[in-house]
């Protein structure tokens, strides 16, 4: 079974004479097991295609899967409670909360979910983003490869079954970006989840099982 499933997705803004659409006759899967980009430049509707995805907006026209359910079939509060118990998110906002330090953020998410890692591979996970000794850091006092190492790894402490990433990789150099694109194939063909990263970091496609590459809301697989 695919773990993320899109039919014919359609997504439009605007009305009329002012009508864009940021996504056209969307199909794609991703499966437990792989690790899957969706590569295109800035205003491609990468970031749209992910939230649709990921249940957190709703395309115009179209089905959206998830592990099987139809997300157009649910109440929001049973999306809610699916993609909190399914979903690891890394937006490009990053949505940390400013006024907790680092090691809060991840106790947070104790108290929304009891399903988390276990302090060893939570501690080989801080160990490998190199993230270990930020653990008592506000999030202002984080540079901006920082603090995409610690939404990373809040959205992997939940141990989600699906990953889906925004230009996760975006603020980091090269070293680190083998560090990350290592670790996602790892999660991916060990742990054995389904994961999607949206980018135009070519930097990135020696890691990946299949690429897709969207562009003008046009959606081609490349291999």
């Amino acid at each position: 079974m695919n773990s993320l499933l899109l039919k014919d997705i359609n997504k439009t803004f605007g009305q009329g004479s002012a009508t864009v659409t940021a996504l056209n006759h969307i199909n794609f899967k991703a499966k437990a097991g792989e690790l899957t980009l969706i590569i295109g430049p800035s205003g491609s509707g990468k970031s749209t295609l992910l939230t649709i995805l990921g249940g957190l907006q709703t395309p115009t026209q179209g089905q959206v899967f998830l592990q099987g359910q139809s997300l157009t079939e649910l109440t929001n509060k049973q999306r809610e409670k699916l993609r909190l118990e399914q979903i690891g998110f890394v937006l490009q906002a990053y949505n940390l909360v400013p006024y907790l330090r680092v090691r809060d953020q991840f106790a947070l998410v104790d108290q929304l979910t009891q399903h988390h890692l276990a302090p060893a591979a939570f501690q080989q996970i801080t160990n490998k983003l190199g993230i270990s000794d930020l653990l008592n850091q506000f999030p202002n006092e984080l540079s901006g490869g920082q603090t995409q190492r610690v939404a990373l790894a809040r959205a992997l402490y939940p141990d989600p079954a699906i990953i889906l990433a925004d230009e996760s990789t975006a603020a980091l150099d090269s070293q680190r970006v083998l560090v990350v694109g290592q670790l996602l194939q790892d999660l991916a063909h060990s742990e054995n989840k389904a994961i999607v990263a949206v980018t135009h970091d070519e930097r990135l496609k020696q890691f990946a099982d299949h690429i897709y590459e969207l562009i003008d809301g046009h959606l081609t697989p490349v291999y």
